[in-house]
């Protein structure tokens, strides 16, 4: 069970990175299955690699969905173009853990972009102390949706699949 947890907080992690991806100023990605890989250090959470199906109707439900959920937990959400593709800093507290963000995001959201995350979390269980994290999170698109699949579909490492649209059931499953 806390294996399954820890999957769905790393889903709606990936979620809010990839709501942030795809807000009013920045592309949305090409349709079709897209590879994510996450690379963390600084966190005892394990790599782990992807597969979102997606379409123009998704990324920006996903923007729609995920904005006023970042609006909740996020007290500062900032992002910028800059001349090699965006800059986005955030400051969120989620479970009485405050987390300080700053995210750089390139490529062509076509066939490939990545997010270099930079993070700094404060509090939580009692005498934690300030924990620093690095992410990239690789995104390649690997083509069509397989045919079982439908846009918004995730599936996680170990074959958990879930649709984004459900972003709802996601955010009940969330310490509060």
């Amino acid at each position: 069970m806390t294996r399954k947890l820890a999957l769905l907080g790393s889903a709606v992690c990936l979620i809010v990175s990839a709501g942030a991806a795809v807000a009013d100023d920045l592309p949305v990605r090409k349709a079709g299955l897209w590879e994510l890989k996450m690379v963390r250090t600084g966190s005892a959470m394990p790599d782990m690699t992807m597969q979102h199906c997606t379409d123009e109707s998704v990324d920006k439900e996903m923007n729609n969905n995920v904005s006023p959920m970042a609006k909740q937990i996020c007290a500062k959400q900032d992002i910028k173009k800059t001349a090699t593709g965006y800059v986005s800093d955030s400051e969120c507290n989620v479970a009485g853990i405050s987390t300080t963000s700053h995210a750089e995001i390139t490529g062509d959201f076509n066939s490939a972009y990545t997010v270099k995350t930079s993070s700094h979390a404060q509090g939580g269980a009692v005498g934690a102390a300030g924990r620093d994290t690095t992410m990239t999170l690789e995104a390649k698109w690997l083509g069509a949706c397989k045919a079982d699949q439908k846009p918004g579909d995730i599936v996680m490492p170990g074959g958990f699949k879930m649709n984004v649209r459900d972003v709802d059931k996601l955010k009940a499953l969330l310490p509060k």
